[in-house]
């Protein structure tokens, strides 16, 4: 962790009497710290603008207000730019293999179909949309631009996000979380929680149930379980396009990581996380077309 960082924290004038900073794992985007001030403990997120992903903390501000007024987010505590202040949950971070686990799958439906209904009554200010497939084409446009290493994979990736786009078809809008890794699933032992907002917007449901699935290796089984479960229907009323989206889904998180080899300077190995995405999502697409 950086002394900048501790200082940052450490200055906020939100604080009393801070103590007790430490930096905080899992974060791919920003930087974490947890801070004790008193009797309580917030986590102190420093990380500014980040264009080339579509990050844009005033929106994210709105929507975790809104989370956090629809009880599955922690509070907000301060902000001003670059920084947000949140309470600290005492809870266990998910793993893919706790969102996969019987007992917890149903729970993080739930979890979704809340997020899903309940945040638009709780917004103070327009969001941004997350429109999949034009967060990808901007991604291929700017990796083109910059000389990425990737570029070879680039057209048959835009040939394919335009057939997934085809099959998608028509869509209800929903405000999404968008970012449905399992590290963004606090479980406190009662509940669960949705943290990190920094990606959401009006996108379709199926975008989070499909990020869901694919970046947790769900089995088909256990989306079709939880498709009938949360629009209360056949699973093949959804198939189809579901499918679709969780090829955007995956390639997008691929798209990302190609992005983030180049521009990002935090301590991550993006050019692994590139590579577990990429065959994640060969093995979706290769679904997709035999479906």
């Amino acid at each position: 962790m950086s002394q900048s960082a501790t200082s940052k924290a450490a200055q906020l004038s939100c604080f009393a009497n801070p103590t007790d900073i430490i930096q905080l794992g899992g974060g791919i985007t920003n930087v974490n710290l947890k801070v004790t001030d008193g009797d309580s403990q917030y986590v102190v997120r420093l990380g500014a603008d980040i264009p080339e992903h579509g990050v844009l903390r005033w929106n994210e501000l709105a929507l975790s207000r809104a989370a956090e007024a629809a009880g599955i987010s922690p509070a907000v505590h301060h902000h001003e730019p670059g920084i947000l202040v949140l309470e600290f949950i005492e809870a266990d971070t998910f793993t893919e293999s706790d969102v996969r686990h019987p007992g917890n799958l149903s729970r993080v439906i739930d979890l979704i179909r809340t997020a899903h209904t309940s945040l638009a009554a709780h917004l103070m200010s327009p969001v941004l949309a997350f429109w999949p497939f034009q967060v990808n084409r901007t991604y291929i446009t700017r990796l083109r631009a910059d000389g990425s290493t990737h570029a070879r994979h680039l057209p048959a990736i835009l040939s394919d996000l335009e057939a997934l786009e085809a099959a998608t078809g028509p869509v209800t809008m929903a405000i999404g979380h968008n970012d449905m890794l399992a590290a963004n699933i606090l479980d406190d032992g009662s509940r669960l929680w949705l943290i990190d907002w920094e990606y959401g917007g009006f996108n379709t449901p199926l975008f989070d149930l499909a990020g869901m699935a694919g970046n947790n290796g769900l089995s088909e089984d256990q989306e079709r379980t939880a498709l009938e479960q949360y629009f209360g229907t056949p699973a093949d009323q959804h198939w189809r396009p579901y499918q679709a989206m969780k090829c955007a889904s995956l390639m997008r998180e691929t798209l990302w990581s190609m992005t983030s080899e180049i521009h990002s300077d935090l301590d991550f190995d993006y050019a692994a996380y590139t590579a577990e995405n990429m065959d994640r999502l060969t093995a979706a697409l290769q679904d997709f077309r035999n479906a």
